[in-house]
C-alpha cells in the first residue's frame, strides 16, 4: 500500500507562530536595488555572453 508523501511541511503551533511573525517583519524591510550603473555593467555583461556564445554555436555549425 502506497503512502502519499507531503511536498511541504505544514507549520502548527508556536512553529507556525514564529514562522508567520517572521515573514512579517521581513515584509516590512526595504528591498534591496541595484544602481543604475551596475544595471549597465550587468546588461553589458549579458549581451557580451550572448555574443559569446553565438559565436560559439556559429563556429560549431561551420
Amino acid at each position: 500500500m502506497a503512502m502519499s508523501i507531503n511536498s511541504s511541511p505544514v507549520l502548527t503551533g508556536e512553529s507556525a507562530k514564529a514562522f508567520i511573525e517572521e515573514a512579517e517583519r521581513n515584509a516590512m524591510l526595504p528591498t534591496p536595488h541595484v544602481s543604475e550603473e551596475r544595471e549597465a555593467e550587468l546588461r553589458e555583461v549579458e549581451l557580451r555572453s550572448r555574443e559569446f556564445f553565438t559565436k560559439l554555436m556559429n563556429s560549431n555549425n561551420g
